[in-house]
């Protein structure tokens, strides 16, 4: 990783102030900063955006020591800026020098030149007592993982040993992971392709189509992109497609489909699909046409809330369903840490709830004989197993397909992928079949 400009540390306060203050997505203000920016200035802006938001808790505690009182709500940029500064002086082995000077000018770039002298001092105090102050946030495993109370209580609740692994996997940096279009061409021609242009790859444990990207790129400059030659998509979300197995022909429903990666690996594989795609948000279906477009693969698409079945069903059953339901998503923190800043306790009951909702509708969408996929990119038992068990007792003509694989852990229904298990992100897949 090159050295950090002054720029880079103050595009990327721009980028988080608002995820931390206002909600706002990481992903979302990240790609809108890069823009404009080379391969090494992106990924300079995303290690240090993305590695600030997931020790965020820890940092927090850190900067909660050294404050005499909190910062107003009105200066989470000054707090973010001393989550910055701590995380390239613990994280990225930044000369602390560098960090203070930096840190203490970029007060005045955000107009808080008030703040230099805290800054200035507060960094200064963390090199005097630095082990003493770390010793002191990590007094709880909730701060030496960086986690919210309440995900760490639901992650070791469902987990017990196996938790250690899941809650370690979510700090880890993701791979960049490719699927190859099988259309275009085989993934030993791509790697072959990659390998030329001195770029390293690697193999993943899953997915039949995939690469690890093992050097820092930027995706739109990889070779055959523009041309539809692979997709970004973990190795874990790709069994999605290789689990439906639609048969040649069949009309197949891609539910809460946006953005995309499911619906072109589903036409990958059968390119005769009748593929509906369905999203409730207009903007993220806008993606998958994108994804289509540049993939040149065609599916319908029509935006509706899936529950809603007089919104967007003619009647016609589809052979096949996939939904991959809305979920915590706490077994993708790798991969978008800011999940631990916007996600909250209270929606873990709202999502199950729509989760039962979704499958109830859907169910009716599917011919008899017809199997449909379930989803989930969660460890919570909550959303996955115990979803599908409730499901299954309120659903005479469904039945469980038990799934004949060596990946993951067996559920009393379904299966779960953990965390960092076989390379890969979290993912949890459960299959029924209509009598």
């Amino acid at each position: 990783m090159a050295e950090l400009a002054l720029q880079d540390r103050l595009d990327a306060i721009r980028v988080l102030t608002p995820v931390i203050k206002d909600g706002k997505s990481l992903g979302e203000q990240l790609r809108a900063r890069q823009q404009g920016l080379d391969s090494r200035g992106a990924a300079r802006l995303q290690e240090l955006t993305f590695g600030t938001v997931r020790w965020s808790y820890r940092l927090d505690a850190i900067v909660s020591e050294l404050l005499t009182k909190p910062l107003r709500n009105k200066d989470t940029d000054v707090k973010v800026l001393l989550w910055q500064a701590l995380y390239e002086m613990l994280y990225m082995r930044t000369p602390d020098y560098a960090v203070v000077s930096s840190y203490a000018t970029l007060t005045g770039k955000l107009r808080k030149a008030w703040a230099k002298g805290l800054v200035n001092g507060m960094l200064r105090e963390f090199q005097r007592h630095k082990d003493q102050l770390l010793q002191k946030a990590d007094a709880t495993p909730q701060t030496q993982y960086s986690l919210p109370d309440w995900i760490y209580r639901r992650i070791t609740d469902d987990w017990g040993e196996a938790a250690s692994q899941v809650l370690t996997a979510g700090n880890l940096r993701a791979p960049l992971v490719l699927r190859v279009n099988q259309q275009v061409l085989t993934r030993d021609d791509y790697r072959q392709q990659l390998t030329a242009a001195g770029i390293d790859t690697s193999l993943p444990l899953l997915g039949q189509h995939s690469l690890v990207v093992n050097d820092r790129v930027r995706v739109e400059t990889l070779p055959g992109y523009d041309a539809g030659h692979f997709s970004v998509q973990d190795s874990a979300a790709q069994l999605a497609a290789e689990l439906l197995q639609p048969p040649a022909g069949c009309r197949v429903l891609d539910a809460c489909a946006a953005p995309g990666g499911k619906t072109t690996h589903l036409l990958e594989q059968a390119p005769g699909l009748e593929l509906l795609a369905l999203d409730s948000d207009e903007t993220r279906l806008q993606r998958i046409g994108d994804n289509l477009q540049r993939l040149k693969l065609r599916a319908e698409l029509r935006c509706a809330d899936a529950t809603q079945l007089a919104q967007w069903w003619d009647g016609r059953g589809f052979d096949r369903v996939l939904l991959d339901a809305p979920c915590s998503g706490l077994g993708v923190l790798r991969r978008h840490p800011d999940i631990r800043r916007l996600r909250r306790a209270s929606d873990i009951a709202a999502l199950s709830a729509l989760q039962q909702k979704l499958l109830s509708a859907l169910w009716q969408t599917l011919l008899p004989g017809g199997r449909l996929v379930y989803a989930t990119c969660s460890v919570l038992k909550s959303e996955n197993e115990q979803t599908i068990a409730t499901f299954l007792g309120d659903t005479s003509d469904a039945v469980e397909v038990p799934l004949q694989v060596s990946w993951g852990l067996s559920c009393s229904h379904g299966r779960q992928i953990l965390p960092g298990q076989h390379d890969s992100d979290g993912f949890y897949y459960a299959i029924l079949a209509k009598r």
